[in-house]
C-alpha cells in the first residue's frame, strides 16, 4: 500500500444483505431524484428486441434525450410506460438500472439505505441474503451502465 492511500474500508453490508422482489411495483413509479431510467445504447438494444421492434423505433417512440444522455419517457402520472397491473410487461429486456435495483452506488451508505431503499421498497429484508461479491459485481455493472448513458 502506497504511504499516501487509505485502506480499503470495508463495506456495511460486507456480510450480505436480504433483498427479494415483492412485486410491489413501487420501484417503477417515479420519484424524487431516481425518476429518470436511463439508458445505454445496449439497453435501447434489448428492450426494443423485447418488443420486437427496430432499435430506431423504439428509441423514437420511448426515449428522449437531454444533456446529451437518454432516458424512458414516463406514462401517465409518472410511472413507467411498460408498468401494468404492477408487474413489468418487458421484464426480460428492461435496462440496466431496473436490474441492478436496489444495489445502485447512490444509495448504497448505510444511513441512505434506511432511509430512502428500505423505507420504500418492501423486498429489503426479505429472502435470502444477497453476498458481498455479489453485490459489489452489480454495482460495478450499474456504474458502467452509468458510464455509457450517452451512448
Amino acid at each position: 500500500m502506497a504511504a499516501n492511500s487509505k485502506p480499503e474500508q470495508t463495506p456495511w453490508w460486507h456480510q450480505g444483505l436480504r433483498f427479494e422482489c415483492q412485486g410491489s411495483g413501487k420501484c417503477c413509479v417515479s420519484r424524487d431524484s431516481y425518476g429518470y431510467v436511463y439508458m445505454t445504447k445496449e439497453d435501447r438494444i434489448r428492450m426494443a428486441k423485447t418488443l420486437r421492434m427496430s432499435t430506431r423505433s423504439f428509441t423514437h417512440q420511448y426515449c428522449k434525450k437531454e444533456e446529451g444522455i437518454y432516458h424512458l419517457i414516463e406514462g401517465q402520472d409518472g410511472k413507467c410506460h411498460f408498468l401494468e397491473n404492477k408487474r413489468c410487461q418487458v421484464y426480460e429486456g428492461r435496462p440496466t438500472q431496473c436490474r441492478t435495483w436496489p444495489f445502485w452506488p447512490e444509495v448504497m451508505d448505510a444511513k441512505i439505505w434506511q432511509k430512502e431503499v428500505a423505507s420504500f421498497c418492501p423486498g429489503v429484508g426479505q429472502g435470502h441474503p444477497w453476498p458481498k461479491h455479489k453485490i459489489e459485481d452489480i454495482l460495478k455493472e450499474q456504474q458502467n451502465s452509468e458510464e455509457n448513458y450517452g451512448s
